[in-house]
């Protein structure tokens, strides 16, 4: 079936469209609402042919910028064409892009990392402005102009509803059978308005499987058959396992303790090869009729369902490698039945990721010796991706954890440093780190307690002495501090690195 045919109400299907025409729609200074999330459900043309105006309007010596929020990272065809024609002038919550990132870090496109779950009640509270076009992929409309949503659906709603102008992208390459796999949530009010969300399951259904929009908004309709940007992810090498396994243990320790459940409590993980391999792990672990509350399904979890070891799994996007996305559409019946895509404004939300007793592991890219945890920027400047979900779930997650290689660039240098060069997550919120040398249990213990701990269990051995050293020469120098540092050095570990390429 085509993209059109698909288009099941007149009126919509009335305003068929080319990319190019639609992209008209756009002007400069505007804020566009992009769906998208991970690569998943991103729009395919319209963001291309708006790239090629833009850089036209450039070419001609005309000023022409937007701003552009989405649900997360996206494509190559939406934050890769864009920043190649430098279009953007901010971008939020979230990117992954490598065009975006030296945009970003060069100064010439301003970034504001936000934590997913603030995104929509900020747009709804008007603290971005107002909101002039969303851009939204779907897999078909209905007669009545209800949306079949795509593979995700991130901050979709609210772009629906909050934008001026709608244009809407019909993928006839999502597959059908999507239709009825989302859950909509439509009982969010505003403060002091709000209720509690009825969710009490990670797989309950609280909403409609719809998408819902003010036809007369919708000024452009575009027919596309393009496929989701599927990154393939690396088999897991042994650092990866060694992660894993410490967190298996301790999961397995946590259960003996009386701690956790013989079904542990909902899974959170981030994306990455190294998640991969803990979710790869728990599918060959003792553990049974696990469930999922997260933001993104990768691989992993997909492999966990099928093996049965996973019984359900709530998130706001897909992640897959092209082999398991072409695995996941060829039996949606069977995939509908175990899986809930929901809007992250759900999928991240604080309460219920607090009440549900959420399992939170993510990835970061370094912590210190007190327990704070940097997941953004390297050496201190320079954004990587941004924060993410992973603020939301660690904050008020049941248990909180963040994993890493003990090393990095070939050994040169160390996660594991006397001060984080930038802080995302301080030491209030991580309970858990892990390293392929060890995992440090941080929960009940005081600062000092904390730091011993941490160089002992987590720290690679080329830089275990150096590190004892500094806390030692810290707590020599500083009696009667609560949480020692040497001012002068803390630092010093980034600053070397930066000069000669080497910790």
């Amino acid at each position: 079936m085509t993209a059109a045919n698909r288009i099941l109400n007149p009126a919509l299907r009335a305003k068929l469209m080319s990319a190019e025409q639609a992209a008209t729609f756009i002007v400069d200074g505007d804020h566009v609402g992009m769906s998208g999330f991970t690569g998943s459900g991103s729009p395919k043309k319209v963001p291309l042919a708006l790239a090629k105006r833009i850089d036209a309007a450039h070419q001609a010596g005309q000023h022409f910028r937007i701003s552009v929020l989405t649900g997360a990272s996206t494509s190559s065809e939406l934050d890769g064409a864009l920043a190649r024609a430098n279009a953007m002038d901010m971008r939020l919550p979230y990117q992954s892009d490598p065009h975006c990132r030296q945009r970003i870090n060069a100064g010439e496109m301003d970034y504001i990392d936000v934590h997913l779950s603030h995104v929509a009640q900020y747009v709804w509270f008007g603290f971005f402005g107002k909101l002039n076009v969303a851009v939204v992929e779907v897999a078909g409309v209905l007669e009545d102009g209800r949306l079949i949503p795509s593979t995700s659906i991130g901050n979709n709603k609210t772009w629906l509803d909050q934008a001026d102008k709608v244009i809407l992208e019909v993928n006839s390459w999502q597959p059908e059978g999507l239709e009825g796999m989302h859950d909509v949530y439509y009982g969010t009010e505003r403060p002091p308005h709000r209720k509690p969300i009825p969710l009490v399951h990670p797989n309950d259904r609280i909403g409609t499987p719809y998408l819902h929009v003010d036809l007369n908004k919708v000024v452009a309709v575009v027919a596309t058959h393009d496929p989701d940007k599927a990154t393939a992810f690396t088999p897991p090498d042994d650092k990866s396992r060694a992660i894993a396994g410490h967190i298996l243990d301790f999961l397995q320790h946590e259960v003996t303790q009386g701690r956790l459940p013989p079904e542990l409590l909902p899974l959170q993980s981030g994306v990455g090869n190294i998640a991969n391999a803990v979710l790869a792990g728990l599918n060959e672990g003792p553990f049974e009729n696990l469930t999922a509350y997260t933001e993104v399904l990768q691989d992993g979890m997909l492999e966990m369902l099928k093996s049965g070891k996973l019984a359900s799994a709530s998130s706001a996007a897909l992640a897959l490698s092209p082999a398991a996305l072409a695995e996941f559409t060829a039996d949606l019946d069977y995939w509908r039945q175990r899986v809930v895509l929901r809007p992250q404004e759900i999928s991240n939300h604080p309460e219920l990721i607090r009440r549900l007793g959420i399992i939170a592991m993510n990835g970061m890219i370094e912590a210190d010796i007190y327990g704070n945890v940097n997941s953004t920027h390297v050496m201190g400047s320079s954004i990587m991706n941004g924060i993410g979900g992973s603020g939301d779930f660690a904050r008020n997650a049941y248990l909180s954890i963040f994993m890493a290689p003990s090393t990095a660039k070939g050994g040169a240098i160390s996660t594991i440093v006397p001060m984080v060069s930038h802080v995302d997550h301080t030491e209030h919120d991580v309970q858990v780190i892990v390293t392929d040398q060890g995992l440090a249990d941080l929960r009940g213990l005081s600062p000092r307690k904390r730091a011993e701990l941490i160089i002992e269990r987590c720290v690679h051995p080329s830089f275990r002495d150096l590190l004892r050293d500094y806390y030692e020469r810290a707590r020599r120098g500083a009696p009667g501090q609560h949480t020692p540092h040497l001012l002068d050095e803390s630092l010093s570990w980034h600053s070397r690195f930066v000069k000669t390429g080497h910790m």
